[in-house]
């Protein structure tokens, strides 16, 4: 610590894993539909902290963050095809970036906190797909991608913020920031049907609005939660089903995983948080929450499809309640139950399945 007003913090985390998995889609005997892969990724982090607060009015911390890891894997697979496909490949990221984050206290009930960060980021995809003749993967017949590159994201994202402290129990705020998610590649590309696969897709960011409220009621017994918000998200990333054709007769008779960039995208919603303490042993709290979810932009062959394709997890109305019982007991200990109950209306898994 240099002093009683600044403080330095460094953190470094490491995280390896392996795994390996085996998918059989059509529950039969015989492989028409069967997937089976292996993961394993690591990856370091080391991030610096300087924060500063003297008492006053200002208060803050600046930041500089650095990461750096390598993701992979192999899938082997058989659609519904007399061809098998082995797919094998990584990739590489090394990202840094700097922030800062910092509250002015403009008067005692106004407080204006505002931040920005910056990330610059390089991602290096290596990846060799193949197709095999027989299942036991020894008679290559093809090469569906083969290649290893480069690209560079980098981002500013800015925030800013305006707490109101209406009275001592009750605060309203309003925030506007600006999120963001680095493109990549798709290591499951088939380049020779669909030469685009094997470019970058790119990164996605979203630019938030948010009007709120925070309150306590009944000797803060009972706290209640209120907020509505506006996002507008710009080059959606989405996971989808690309069909191919392999024989050249016109008709898509196989597919890959693929990465797109949607377009453009609003979600608009309100929510409800509470938390009512009737008494010292019991707990009631939940959430509602209501979503429209909506795509502006959606391009398909040239065409823009947005009206025709669906958000994917994005239910219109969902909600909680939890009930909750607490005591000590004599030896020092405590015992708890609790009962939850939680609903979403339906929800779209995958664009693809849009109407």
């Amino acid at each position: 610590r240099p002093n009683e007003d600044f403080a330095l913090k460094y953190v470094i985390a490491k995280r390896e894993s392996d795994s390996q998995g085996n998918v059989d889609f059509d529950t039969t005997p015989v492989k028409l539909a069967d997937v089976s892969g292996t993961y394993d990724d690591n990856q370091v982090s080391n991030e610096l902290q300087l924060n500063y607060d003297a008492g006053g009015r200002v208060r803050g911390v600046v930041g500089l963050y650095q990461f750096k890891g390598e993701a992979g894997g192999q899938i082997q697979n058989n659609y519904f095809s007399v061809q098998f496909a082995d797919n094998q490949g990584k990739v590489l990221t090394d990202s840094i970036a700097l922030y800062a984050d910092w509250t002015f206290d403009l008067t005692s009930k106004l407080k204006l906190d505002v931040g920005a960060r910056y990330t610059d980021e390089d991602k290096r995809a290596i990846v060799l797909n193949r197709l095999y003749a027989d299942p036991g993967f020894t008679r290559p017949v093809a090469v569906t991608a083969d290649f290893d590159k480069k690209t560079n994201f980098s981002n500013v994202s800015p925030k800013v913020s305006l707490d109101y402290q209406v009275t001592p129990d009750v605060m309203v705020y309003g925030l506007a920031t600006r999120g963001f998610k680095s493109g990549g590649y798709n290591i499951r590309a088939n380049a020779v049907a669909v030469p685009r696969s094997a470019e970058p897709f790119d990164d996605e960011t979203v630019d938030s609005f948010e009007i709120g409220s925070k309150m306590g009621f009944f000797d803060q017994r009972l706290f209640l939660n209120l907020s509505a918000f506006h996002n507008k998200y710009k080059d959606i990333q989405l996971s989808v089903f690309t069909g191919i054709d392999t024989n050249g007769d016109g008709i898509d008779d196989s597919f890959f995983g693929d990465f797109t960039n949607a377009g453009k995208g609003t979600v608009n919603g309100l929510e409800i948080e509470y938390q009512y303490l009737p008494t010292q042993h019991w707990l009631i709290s939940g959430n509602l929450a209501w979503l429209d979810a909506k795509y502006d932009e959606y391009m398909d062959r040239g065409i823009n499809v947005a009206k025709q394709m669906k958000f994917t997890n994005a239910p219109e109305y969902s909600g909680a309640v939890n009930v909750e019982y607490r005591t000590d007991l004599a030896n020092g200990g405590n015992l708890s139950a609790r009962v939850s109950y939680s609903y979403q209306s339906e929800v779209w898994p995958t664009t693809d399945l849009s109407p």
